[in-house]
């Protein structure tokens, strides 16, 4: 049975159960669905994108990356906002406020001018939302006029996310797309607009696989493609990245995150928490696992609280947070070389040849015990640590101080998995 701690916090002004929300997508697209997902345990849902404009959608519309023989490493969607006429929509929002008034129903919404993200608004307010998501970040939309176009265009984040906060007494998010350099400028004209809240990130613009038989992109739709949106375990560095951008602004370190972007895991609710999210989204994990997901997250979470004797799940936001800094502030006074655990190791030479054709041949090779050592050569680069399969068989050991480099305490990461 799954262990349960008080994981409730408050997000935007509105109390949450657990942090775990599903993300607007295919998994949260009708009243059916969410009500499974409600009843599995996630605390809220952000609705499918709902608009005006109904999309004529493509088949085979998913793809997905891999390596080896490894589960999904990332998932490339064409799909575009929900196909449902509003008024349905409208009345699964309503049935579902009716039927899990303790659940949170945040929506997310889509419209190409400012009349429609003003409509959006007030009628999705009037159905009962608790909180209302602009979504300025599908990079799949078929026109620029809506999606993650508008979400590099400062301006039209400002004037679409103004008309919404004028139409409503909801708390707003505005939903980043991560396909720009610099997220905090249209962040701060969301900001500026009246918006209470920040979703990141939404899909990577991509190409996942060249279908060699048809010789377009995957997936083939008659003979061609698209680039379209990125998920899933391989974008959440980028999702990271981006958030800690974020945080670290000046003007926006107050503001409140829903983090998004490859999270599977307890422990990746957990890196998202540490760098300051108040709240998580997941869609792609669920569409490889479904929602029982949430039960891990849920059970793993409250076990790490119940270790580390943290009461509430507020004091863990944002604790990474200083010490991630800038690279002309890391200290570079040191080296720390490798040592490798000879009873456990087996002898498979990939730290050997790593490190000779991609590091410093810093290894060297016994060929009559297959046993490999690490020479002065080492820079402490720890490429070697990365590739070995077994665990605990590399880890770090002596540190060494550069020459004229004043010794002095430094703090060590010693288990790795």
């Amino acid at each position: 049975m799954a262990y349960k701690k008080d994981l409730s916090i408050e997000f935007l002004g509105v109390k949450c159960e657990n942090p775990f929300f599903l993300s607007s997508s295919p998994v949260c697209s009708n009243y059916d669905m969410i009500a499974k997902a409600f009843d599995a345990g996630w605390a809220g849902v952000f609705y499918k994108t709902v608009g005006i404009y109904i999309p004529d959608e493509c088949s085979p519309r998913f793809d997905i990356t891999k390596k080896e023989g490894t589960p999904w490493t990332g998932f490339k969607n064409m799909e575009q906002i929900s196909e449902k006429p509003l008024e349905v929509n409208l009345e699964y929002i309503r049935r579902l406020k009716k039927d899990y008034p303790t659940k949170v129903l945040a929506v997310s919404i889509m419209g190409s001018t400012k009349e429609e993200w003003e409509i959006l608004a007030k009628k999705v307010t009037e159905a009962g939302a608790d909180m209302i998501e602009c979504n300025f970040s599908c990079p799949q939309m078929t026109s620029s006029s809506m999606g993650s176009d508008v979400g590099t265009n400062p301006a039209l984040v400002y004037e679409y996310t103004k008309a919404v906060v004028e139409n409503t007494h909801l708390p707003v998010i505005a939903k980043m797309t991560p396909n720009i350099t610099l997220m905090q400028v249209p962040a701060k004209a969301a900001i500026e607009a009246g918006a209470k809240g920040i979703s990141a990130i939404n899909t990577v613009k991509s190409i996942t696989n060249i279908d060699l038989e048809n010789l377009t992109a995957m997936p083939v739709v008659n003979g061609k493609s698209s680039v379209s949106g990125y998920s899933g375990a391989a974008i959440k560095p980028i999702a990271l990245r981006f958030i800690s951008d974020l945080k670290h602004d000046p003007e926006l370190k107050d503001i409140p995150v829903s983090g998004i972007g490859g999270i599977e895991t307890w422990q990746d609710c957990l890196e998202f928490l540490l760098l300051g999210c108040e709240n998580i989204q997941v869609t792609t994990a669920v569409m490889q696992y479904g929602y029982r997901i949430v039960e891990d997250m849920i059970s793993g979470l409250s076990y790490y609280m119940e270790e580390r004797g943290v009461e509430k799940l507020k004091d863990l936001v944002g604790l990474a947070l200083p010490n991630i800094v800038g690279a002309d502030e890391i200290d570079r006074s040191f080296r720390i070389i490798p040592k490798i655990n000879e009873e456990l190791c087996v002898g498979c030479g990939r730290c050997y040849i790593s490190c000779y054709d991609g590091g410093h041949q810093a290894i060297d090779w016994n060929k009559e015990n297959r046993k490999p050592t690490i020479n002065d050569k080492c820079v402490g680069c720890h490429l070697c640590l990365n590739v070995c399969p077994v665990y605990q068989c590399i880890t770090p050991g002596e540190v060494r101080f550069k020459e004229n480099r004043e010794p002095h305490e430094v703090a060590l990461k010693t288990i790795y998995s």
